[in-house]
């Protein structure tokens, strides 16, 4: 009986050692996790800076511009486009180009034009609903009125390609051209399209 006393005994201290030694080893733990730096265990709270996206460099947009040659038609003259494709995205680009092509005359078809052979494209500007062209001194040689009208009108049209409503400066060696030509056609600028179909007759 006594024997199963002491045993007993002897248990409940053990255990009690054991307790405390836990609690003791537990505290301890906790201390050292109260007094280190805080580290992420779980890989999915890995913090990754975002990479700035890619820079790409955008393709030249081809766009359509029309130049416009003259037809006969009857008794008149028709003022007809011809679109022609240009890989260039700025709109000072785009005209210069078309007007090149212009200048280079008609290659094809039975379209012509009466803007004198060797006049040459000096500046062009795009700027608040405005064009300002600025051609050779070619521009104002050779022709009768119905010549020096029609290439007028291929320099409006031309000019207005991308905005039909933009209103036309033409120049001569940097001079605006108020009167063409030997037999005086006057020109009331800034032109437009509307302006040319009221005012001269092809």
């Amino acid at each position: 009986m006594n024997d199963q006393q002491g045993t007993k005994r002897i248990s409940s201290g053990v255990i009690a050692a054991v307790s405390a030694a836990v609690v003791a080893v537990g505290g301890g733990v906790a201390w050292l996790t109260s007094n280190q730096s805080p580290t992420l265990t779980n890989p999915s709270q890995t913090i990754t800076q975002p990479k700035p996206p890619a820079v790409t460099q955008q393709p030249a947009q081809e766009q359509r511009p029309n130049v416009y040659w003259l037809k006969p038609s009857g008794q008149s003259v028709d003022l007809v486009p011809q679109p022609i494709q240009i890989a260039a995205t700025q709109p000072n680009q785009v005209l210069e180009s078309a007007f090149q092509a212009l200048l280079e005359g008609p290659t094809e078809g039975t379209d012509s034009t009466t803007i004198p052979e060797g006049t040459k494209l000096l500046g062009l500007k795009m700027e608040n609903n405005e064009v300002h062209v600025n051609l050779s001194n070619d521009f104002t040689t050779g022709g009768g009125t119905t010549s020096m009208i029609g290439r007028v009108g291929q320099v409006v049209y031309t000019a207005t390609t991308l905005d039909p409503s933009a209103k036309v400066y033409i120049e001569v060696d940097g001079e605006q051209l108020d009167i063409l030509g030997g037999e005086g056609v006057e020109l009331e600028q800034p032109l437009t399209r509307e302006s040319f179909e009221q005012n001269y007759q092809l």
